[in-house]
């Protein structure tokens, strides 16, 4: 796919590795709509950035994915009103611990609905859109626990193969106008409570000794999106080599 003048809806785009997204596709032409749940400064400091940097159309889309009603009635008017979506990157997600025998239903449910559920119904619309215009590019966002998870984050790892799963089921569903594949990071950014000592044993355990970065994550993103129009299907593993251990 040529990106130049195309338009990506990036969820989660305000921050973190969604905003090394937004920013490596904005470099590329690409106009943007950002998704946030909460983080308007963020968003806000994006668009004004990203616009100004690169020239781009940026606009911003509020959602909470947790909350499938509202959801669906903001992405059918997000369609309705953008003009084609060309991309989309369904990057945001919730992350926390929930050791085994402590987990609530809230946990469980709040941990699905953001990480699987939500990116579920928001795809099933923007998928249906970019087929009747013509075709797309999906990328979601997975994560190497999906594969091996981790021990005290059940709900999170359970979602995160889903979505894998979701990945492999869209792509056949959405054959062959519109491509759907995932990028698995491994430790990029740490959640801030983790301790030092923490992090030095997650790079102990991986091959290539070191963390990964948001750059990392987007440039498999682009992969797929610039780099061959003959994927759909994959789940593209960027963790250092910690799944091979």
């Amino acid at each position: 796919m040529k990106l130049q003048g195309k338009r990506a809806l990036i969820t989660g785009g305000a921050k973190r590795v969604g905003r090394m997204i937004a920013k490596t596709l904005a470099e590329r032409g690409v106009n943007l709509i950002l998704h946030y749940n909460t983080s308007r400064t963020e968003v806000l400091a994006a668009q004004k950035e990203l616009s100004t940097a690169f020239g781009v159309s940026v606009s911003i889309f509020q959602a909470d994915l947790k909350n499938v009603r509202t959801l669906e009635q903001k992405t059918k008017k997000l369609v309705r009103d953008s003009g084609p979506i060309h991309i989309l990157v369904n990057n945001a997600s919730s992350f926390y611990s929930t050791p085994f025998g402590t987990i609530t239903e809230t946990d469980w449910d709040s941990l699905m609905n953001s990480n699987l559920k939500g990116p579920f119904f928001l795809t099933q619309i923007v998928g249906q859109s970019m087929a009747k215009s013509g075709g797309g590019k999906i990328v979601n966002i997975g994560d190497w626990s999906a594969l091996r998870p981790y021990k005290d984050y059940l709900p999170y790892s359970i979602a995160k193969a889903g979505v894998i799963a979701l990945t492999q089921i869209l792509a056949k569903t959405l054959a062959p106008k519109v491509t759907v594949n995932c990028v698995s990071p491994g430790a990029v950014l740490l959640p801030e409570n983790f301790s030092s000592k923490i992090k030095r044993e997650i790079i102990k355990k991986t091959p290539l000794g070191r963390m990964g970065t948001p750059e990392d994550i987007a440039r498999g993103v682009l992969f797929f999106l610039e780099g061959t129009d003959f994927a759909t299907g994959s789940n593209l593993i960027v963790d250092g080599g910690q799944l091979i251990r």
